[in-house]
């Protein structure tokens, strides 16, 4: 395990070097940030308590969002870029020969990276949000350390997501596409795009069971205090499920990958 830690610390210190991106960063998620805070604050002058949050509530919704956009993963910049190209390039043999777990390696170094990210480009816009509006953060210490689990859950989460869609490169030869369909699902999905509470009918059921709405929805829930008590131990259950299995089916993929390679003498 000790080598796993070297990799996420590596992982942080990777995307740490990277100061001016960093900032500009900052910048792009706190202009979003305003503007989406503004539609949301016109939305719910229409509709008031839609989708069971009132305007504050909504608002630090977007800001949540804001924080989690690139913790989560949830329009790249990660991993599954690199992975993808390593195994397009054949560079993905020398990895499968080192001594250590492909899957674990990899989810070491996203730790990293996303724990850079939440303090580097997510704290940062939460700040500004709330000096501009008033949002409704938690009072108690309790509330934000079970937002910081479910936070590290849904990390989990979005790195078993983007693990299996970087495999896809062993059989499409070229992942770009399939990451690209993914940024895409997982932005609509994962609620990023308007909270999935709001979502009408079967779409909303629908949308509120996949994976990716352990990247925002369910943080988000965690810190506005909409989850408490079993309700809150469901949500843990739900990301965890979520994670054990698609860990599981990244493991499958990999093993029939690997073995696809090797038939082909790669």
């Amino acid at each position: 395990m000790r080598l796993y830690g070297v990799v996420a610390a590596g992982g942080f210190r990777r995307f740490a070097t990277y100061r001016v991106a960093t900032v500009a960063g900052v910048f792009t998620n706190t202009v979003f940030g305003f503007i989406l805070a503004y539609a949301y604050i016109a939305l719910w002058d229409q509709r008031p308590h839609l989708g069971g949050y009132d305007v504050s509530q909504a608002v630090t919704y977007v800001w949540v969002g804001q924080a989690l956009l690139m913790t989560c993963g949830q329009m790249g910049g990660g991993f599954e870029e690199e992975l993808s190209e390593r195994i397009r390039t054949g560079d993905i043999a020398v990895d499968l020969y080192r001594p250590a777990d492909l899957q674990l390696f990899w989810l070491a170094a996203d730790l990293g990276r996303a724990a850079f990210h939440f303090l580097g480009r997510g704290v940062a816009p939460l700040v500004f949000g709330g000096l501009a509006f008033e949002l409704a953060l938690p009072g108690s210490v309790l509330t934000w350390l079970a937002f910081l689990l479910a936070v590290a859950l849904g990390v989990v989460v979005g790195f078993a997501l983007r693990f299996i869609v970087a495999l896809s490169a062993f059989w499409l030869l070229d992942g770009a596409g399939a990451i690209q369909v993914h940024w895409l699902l997982g932005l609509f999905f994962s609620g990023m795009t308007l909270p999935l509470n709001i979502f009408p009918g079967a779409l909303g059921e629908v949308a509120r069971m996949l994976p990716w709405s352990s990247l925002l929805q369910v943080p988000a829930d965690v810190l506005l205090g909409t989850r408490t008590g079993w309700d809150l131990a469901g949500a843990y259950a739900f990301q965890a499920g979520w994670a054990v299995v698609l860990l599981g089916v990244g493991r499958v993929v990999l093993r029939l990958a690997t073995r696809k390679v090797v038939v082909q003498g790669g």
